[in-house]
């Protein structure tokens, strides 16, 4: 019975309603499995995202299960979905693996191999799990743009030099422009905190050194804004 499940004849197999009905209750179940991983692991999803995780696993299938071994069919098919266009801009990494994760899945099912798709779904779930349990991958420092306004009777130069080995940040100055007509200097720096770094307090100092003028600390380092 279990050799049967991991067995399959996709070329001579022949479409009924109850390998139909299967192949879509499976589908639907691995897309859920798969999307559950998926809000799990992440932070912060959307549900439209969520929800087209289950469905792309079924409409996979449902192609797959339609074409078959026709091969007329399946270059009908392909000339049909050839006019779509997708312009949404490209996401996260991850998000893109997880949308392959359940096209994969969608297609074992389609050809008729359910256990190879429960097996293959429930190993990389599992690994997903696994990855984000071990924080694979994360920096232990993380980089952040600084900018700085500071009245012109300050040096740009060396103004928060010895700020900067006092809370140990790493930093490089990567613009210096004039404002107000001259009198104050705006200072953008690409700075690396570590973990122990407490961003309140070089923030606090940041400000008595430059006379409490604007300070901004932009999550990403991103200097093209500015």
């Amino acid at each position: 019975m279990i050799e049967s499940l991991f067995a399959t004849d996709a070329t001579t197999a022949e479409l009924t309603l109850t390998h139909a009905l299967l192949t879509l209750f499976i589908a639907i179940a691995l897309g859920a499995i798969i999307s559950l991983t998926y809000m799990k692991s992440q932070a912060a999803y959307t549900q439209n995202f969520a929800l087209t995780m289950i469905v792309l696993p079924v409409i996979v299938a449902i192609i797959i299960l339609l074409i078959g071994s026709n091969i007329a069919r399946a270059f009908s098919l392909a000339g049909a979905f050839s006019i779509i266009r997708f312009r949404s801009a490209p996401g996260d990494p991850k998000d893109i693996a997880f949308v392959l994760f359940t096209m994969a899945a969608g297609l074992a099912c389609g050809v008729g191999s359910f256990g190879y798709a429960v097996l293959f779904t429930i190993v990389l779930c599992l690994l997903m799990f696994f990855l984000k349990a071990i924080k694979f991958g994360a920096k232990k420092a993380t980089q952040k743009t600084l900018k700085v306004t500071i009245p012109e009777n300050l040096g740009y130069e060396e103004a928060f030099d010895e700020l900067f080995k006092k809370f140990d940040i790493g930093y490089e100055l990567r613009k210096v422009r004039t404002t107000e007509l001259g009198s104050l200097y705006e200072l953008v720096y690409e700075i690396t905190l570590g973990p122990s770094a407490n961003q309140k307090q070089f923030l606090d100092a940041v400000r008595s050194r430059n006379g409490n003028l604007d300070v901004t600390l932009t999550m990403s380092p991103t200097v093209a804004e500015y």
